[in-house]
């Protein structure tokens, strides 16, 4: 009886149409479930963590990226109703990131049709993760330790530094094209907001994230918003660029995987909440620098990847549809 249970597990084999490979059930349920653990410990989406390794497990880069932008549409719509319903959310500051990000997202799902015509598609989804994971583990684990430090020096009776204050002004302010944002009470340009909106909309098309990582710092450090208003206006944002990412791509590069998307949502809500849990339980400090050390490892195991001799020295791959 537990060699037939064995088996079964074993089995429990399923096909996924798009990517057109079969992967065991349990795999994919663990994952999501994991991903949405950590996600819901570490208060981020968890795109940049779950195409990773999606693509280790042997699903084709182009269709984790293109399932994953499907799969944060569930979670930023949920969290910017909720957010809305607070008053967090600058709708009008929203609509020009809105702007900034179509852009984006059409000329990134555009690049990634072309890349896969030339059969490059794969290679620039790695090197791509391995630049900004590098860049953001790096810069994470230096503001982590620095907060740390800063927490000892406050218990030890030093004096904490001065926070940024919103809505002060920099060299941002005095682009022209201004306009007024009363929610966030802002008189600025238009030009940066719709700057990176183009970039977070470009991240969702070739790499599956919502981007959060970059337009969150940008509109506290950069556009000088409330913090309060930021991360509801910022899942405004990537709710409607990643809805607009997940049409194009399954219509013009046939890239979504419905079947895998609904596997890892379904584990991903409830590993959510039990992260969100855990996560209650640790000192910020210390759940930055664990994220940090995580980002940091999941680069250099994608870059080991590029790096090492493969398995089979020969394969055949299409570079079209």
């Amino acid at each position: 009886m537990p060699r037939c249970t064995l088996n079964g597990l074993k089995s429990m084999q399923v096909y996924l149409p798009i990517a057109e490979i079969s992967v065991n059930l349990y795999l994919l349920l663990g994952l999501g479930g994991i991903v949405g653990f950590l996600s819901g410990m570490f208060g981020v989406g968890g795109g940049f963590l779950m195409t990773p390794m999606l693509m280790m497990i042997g699903i084709p880069p182009a269709v984790a990226v293109a399932t994953e932008a499907n799969q944060i549409v569930a979670s930023s719509v949920s969290g910017a109703i909720a957010q809305y319903r607070r008053g967090n959310v600058d709708v009008k500051m929203g609509i020009i990131l809105l702007i900034g990000g179509i852009i984006g997202s059409v000329l990134g799902v555009q690049l990634v049709k072309l890349l896969r015509e030339m059969g490059q598609i794969d290679l620039v989804i790695k090197l791509t993760y391995i630049t900004m994971l590098s860049i953001i583990g790096t810069l994470m684990l230096i503001e982590s330790l620095n907060a740390l430090r800063k927490a000892e020096k406050a218990k030890g009776g030093g004096k904490a530094a001065a926070a940024r204050k919103a809505g002060s002004h920099n060299w941002v302010h005095g682009l022209p094209f201004r306009m007024r944002f009363p929610r966030s009470k802002l008189y600025i340009s238009v030009i940066p907001p719709i700057l990176v909106g183009v970039a977070v909309g470009l991240l969702a098309a070739i790499m599956g994230v919502g981007g959060g990582f970059i337009m969150v710092p940008a509109m506290i450090y950069m556009l000088r918003m409330p913090t309060k208003v930021v991360v509801g206006t910022s899942l405004f944002q990537i709710g409607f660029v990643t809805i607009n990412t997940t049409i194009l791509n399954a219509v013009q590069n046939h890239t979504v995987d419905i079947m895998l998307a609904l596997i890892l949502m379904s584990s991903a809500v409830i590993g959510a909440q039990l992260g969100a849990r855990a996560g209650s339980k640790l000192p910020g400090e210390q759940l930055r620098v664990l994220l940090a050390l995580m980002v940091v490892a999941m680069c250099v195991k994608l870059a080991w990847g590029l790096i090492a001799t493969p398995d089979e020295l020969f394969s055949f791959a299409a570079g079209g549809e």
